[in-house]
């Protein structure tokens, strides 16, 4: 398996669950820069990361790989605990993360640019802002009293913390939200994840 991934990118979160799989895999950087070349278009037209490829296959959309990656190594139970009911748990956060609150950070990483009026701008992040803030709030009501979205660990769990590390360098609000504050220590910790993490450092 390959991973095509960018520092500071949702590609962590398949980073992550590779670490947390523990089979071969390889991983290779794109500059955001490097992600518009005709090279990497031919493996992403998007000109987007993450992509996986493996046995001669390219996978993209950060909820597909990530799905593929619990279904393909269930003995792992990042999909759940095999039972249907668990599984959409986990696609239900899953879900969640990736299409509600990460394209909220849009305007927070220049999307509302091209309106051209600071005022207008900043309106649209403080929105934005004030959107998410929102969304974490429900996320750490679910957290309440678990370690793991769902209760166990899974391939919504890296997602989260993405997107969590994305508020705190962006300004959103998440004071007194003691559950995800508490979640981002626990993942910090996290072997697997700290691996991820000093691979994308380095580079």
């Amino acid at each position: 398996m390959k991973l095509y991934y960018t520092p500071g990118a949702c590609s962590l979160a398949d980073h992550i669950v590779l670490e947390w799989i523990g089979k071969p895999y390889r991983t290779q950087r794109v500059s955001r820069e490097q992600r518009k070349a005709p090279e990497y278009l031919k493996i992403n037209p998007a000109g987007a990361v993450p992509a996986l490829e493996h046995d001669g296959w390219v996978l993209t959309q950060n909820a597909a790989i990530l799905d593929f990656l619990a279904d393909a190594f269930p003995e792992t139970g990042l999909g759940g605990d095999g039972t249907p009911k668990s599984r959409a748990e986990v696609n239900e956060w899953l879900s969640f993360v990736n299409s509600d609150v990460h394209p909220a950070f849009k305007p927070l990483f220049g999307a509302t640019a091209y309106l051209g009026d600071e005022a207008v701008i900043d309106k649209t992040k403080a929105d934005a802002r004030t959107k998410l803030r929102g969304f974490f709030e429900r996320i750490d009501a679910q957290l309440a009293g678990k370690d793991w979205l769902t209760g166990s660990r899974s391939i919504a769990d890296p997602y989260l913390f993405v997107v969590a590390r994305w508020a705190k360098s962006n300004g959103v609000d998440l004071s007194g939200l003691d559950s995800i504050e508490r979640f981002v220590r626990n993942m910090e910790q996290d072997a697997g994840v700290r691996k991820a993490l000093e691979d994308e450092n380095r580079g």
